[in-house]
């Protein structure tokens, strides 16, 4: 049998830095590969707040703090690609700190009482950072008559290290460009960045010419303030109107990126780094999900209020209990089959002769006839629409023309005008006399309220010798309340 894996053992030799965070961002755990590249002792971190073992203000702050409470708050995996942060330097090393630059990934890590963890998976990218900021320096390179051959062969050594560099930005999955001068003129765009605006003949040409579209969307005036400033601008989750392509129409992106000054041996700013991600699928598939748990809590609400209005007006129109068990499993059926057909759908909707088929087709096909094109119905009118056929049905079932073996029904509708609002009779022939009934029964109040009150429409019923007549109009909208 095999001895059992000591994870523990495992967790600290992993050559990547981990460190395991409680709800509360206190430090519980972290290998050795951790405490290697940030110089610190397991003692001087264990049982600490984050912030309070590696303090630090301002926009790196933020950036990591809130990227930490994403992670811990919806589970979801957070990545921060450039976050530039100081490491104090303990006094047993010297003291001071170590500006440098990290890559950050947190993940959630559930737990027994539901609060959860976070690890953070960190890389120093400093020294890249140190090589990119050299490859992208536009000094011209110095002459065979200037240098000596050991000197020149280290020049040109740098010369192809900064090519290679410069290859290697250029095929980054990470959208990289470097605008130089007061009008912002791109001197380098990679492939990442030549895709998220849709052309290719931007370098050599000032911003606002190559991509006249945001012209009065700030992004000049925010270049404008980091080469003034000579401080870093990082905006997350930012929206741009972008053109994919000459001449049509802007598309909103969301986008992660940081403007940085490039500055020279000289102290002066020359230009704005300019490297981000492309979030728009993050985006949107998070406006989709609180789009999705409003409408389910609303949805939500909305079956419990039915529910609780068809128990109550079955149980007062119920003889016995046997009566209202009856009735009212009935009921709940005939919403239960709607549902079904919208979740078919993912509550995209169902189609009007799916329905009338679901709550007709006990009765027999060959005594009900179907007349009218095929219409998708939003997923609020058809439940509703359900509810209504089940009762009308119930009531043709038990008093009108289904209650007799030659009668029949027949259904049609049209879609009158601009095609927005359905139009439909329910006709019963064959079968006993309608008459009007002395009371209204919860069917009749709940076919009424449906139609006139949740789905905003008209009805009007017909009680006649040939059999009853229903017919009514409701808006085939999708922003009901």
């Amino acid at each position: 049998m095999a001895s059992p894996i000591d994870f523990k053992a495992v967790f600290d030799r992993i050559s990547a830095p981990y460190m395991l965070m409680d709800h509360d961002l206190t430090i519980i755990e972290m290998n050795q590969a951790y405490l290697d590249v940030t110089g610190r002792s397991r003692e001087e971190l264990q049982g600490r707040y984050v912030f309070e073992a590696f303090p630090s203000e301002g926009e790196s702050r933020r950036l990591l703090e809130e990227s930490l409470h994403r992670t811990r708050d919806t589970g979801e995996t957070d990545v921060i690609a450039v976050l530039h942060y100081a490491i104090p330097i303990s006094e047993a090393k010297g003291g001071g700190v170590y500006d440098s630059y990290w890559s950050a990934t947190h993940t959630y890590v559930p737990s027994a009482d539901g609060r959860g963890f976070v690890l953070q998976n960190t890389q120093d990218i400093t020294e890249l950072r140190k090589l990119k900021d050299n490859a992208f320096r536009p000094e011209a390179p110095p002459t065979t008559a200037m240098l000596g051959d050991s000197v020149l062969r280290r020049v040109e050594a740098l010369q192809s290290q900064s090519v290679q560099i410069r290859r290697l930005f250029m095929r980054a999955p990470s959208f990289v460009a470097m605008l130089r001068g007061p009008d912002h003129v791109f001197d380098f765009a990679n492939e990442a960045y030549l895709r998220l605006v849709g052309r290719q003949d931007i370098v050599g040409r000032p911003l606002l010419e190559a991509l006249p579209e945001i012209q009065d969307q700030g992004f000049a005036e925010l270049l404008d303030e980091v080469m003034s400033s000579g401080e870093p601008f990082i905006g997350r989750e930012v929206s741009v109107m972008l053109a994919r392509e000459p001449g049509a129409a802007s598309q909103e992106r969301f986008l992660d990126f940081i403007y940085q000054p490039i500055v020279e041996s000289d102290g002066s700013i020359s230009g704005v780094f300019v490297e981000g991600s492309d979030m728009t699928d993050r985006v949107l598939a998070n406006q989709r999900q609180r789009l999705l748990m409003d409408e389910l809590n609303h949805r939500v609400k909305n079956t419990l209020a039915t529910v609780q209005a068809i128990a109550q007006q079955t149980l007062r129109g119920a003889a016995a209990p046997e009566t209202f068990a009856a009735a009212f499993e009935a009921r709940l059926l005939a919403l239960s089959q709607t549902h079904n057909a919208l979740t078919d759908s993912q509550w995209a909707g169902a189609g009007l002769k799916q329905i009338l088929v679901q709550e007709l087709g006990p009765y027999g096909t060959e005594r009900i006839r179907i007349d009218g094109p095929d219409v998708h119905l939003p997923a609020r009118v058809a439940l509703s629409l359900g509810m209504v056929f089940h009762e009308l049905a119930t009531n043709a079932a038990k008093y009108g023309a289904l209650s007799t073996g030659g009668g029949r029904l027949l259904l049609d509708w049209t879609l009158p005008g601009s095609g927005d609002t359905l139009r439909f009779a329910w006709r019963e022939t064959g079968g006993p006399p309608a008459s009007i009934p002395e009371r209204k029964g919860f069917g009749s109040r709940l076919i009424e309220r449906s139609i006139t009150g949740e789905l905003r429409g008209a009805i009007a019923a017909d009680y006649s010798a040939d059999g009853l007549a229903v017919r009514f109009d409701v808006p085939l909208a999708r922003d009901f309340d």
